[in-house]
């Protein structure tokens, strides 16, 4: 999906909303296109600053390739639950890297330090991906996490966006989190 349509898509469902917790189903063809131009759209068009947790991709290689789209990434702090560190939380001025997404707790208390940095009143707080979690996690593990995540969101007063694979296997999980997400969009 480009940018133009992830803008009117934005537009059109979440005009009447200045914070929302947003559930996006992704097609796997267009996963990683989309998710960059979710950021790009919130980064660029709405300008707002932001936390991109990142679960299926280094953030080296998403700050590259956002950089390559022109974002402005140093509108956005990464969580990197890719890159190995050797059991320990690691944190850079762009980048608190957590280990492996099995470090739901890890990634809670790197969310809320991220979420603080960032400067101004309106922020995004862009989850990818549910998929990955339930590699790690078991179904009920990852509902109680995605809950808690949303209800810290909402505290936080953020645009909050999950991206999800589509796909049939993970209905259970998403007729659960449609009902905690303010709006379930397919993108």
């Amino acid at each position: 999906m480009n940018v133009m349509k992830i803008g009117d898509a934005f537009e059109k469902e979440l005009k009447n909303f200045s914070e929302y917790i947003l559930l996006a189903s992704v097609g796997a063809k267009n996963y990683y296109k989309t998710n960059l131009g979710i950021i790009k759209h919130l980064v660029e068009e709405e300008n707002t600053p932001g936390v991109y947790i990142t679960l299926n991709k280094p953030f080296e290689i998403i700050k590259r390739d956002l950089q390559k789209e022109k974002v402005s990434t140093e509108m956005v702090i990464f969580i990197d639950g890719v890159t190995e560190t050797e059991g320990k939380t690691k944190k850079t001025k762009e980048c608190l890297f957590i280990g492996n997404p099995e470090n739901l707790s890890d990634i809670s208390i790197a969310m809320d330090q991220a979420v603080r940095a960032l400067p101004g009143k309106q922020k995004f707080v862009f989850f990818d991906s549910l998929s990955t979690l339930l590699v790690y996690n078991n179904i009920n593990t990852v509902i109680k996490f995605i809950h808690f995540l949303a209800t810290k969101m909402r505290e936080w007063k953020v645009k909050g966006i999950i991206i999800t694979l589509q796909k049939e296997s993970d209905k259970e999980l998403i007729d659960q989190l449609t009902q905690i997400c303010d709006l379930k969009i397919d993108l």
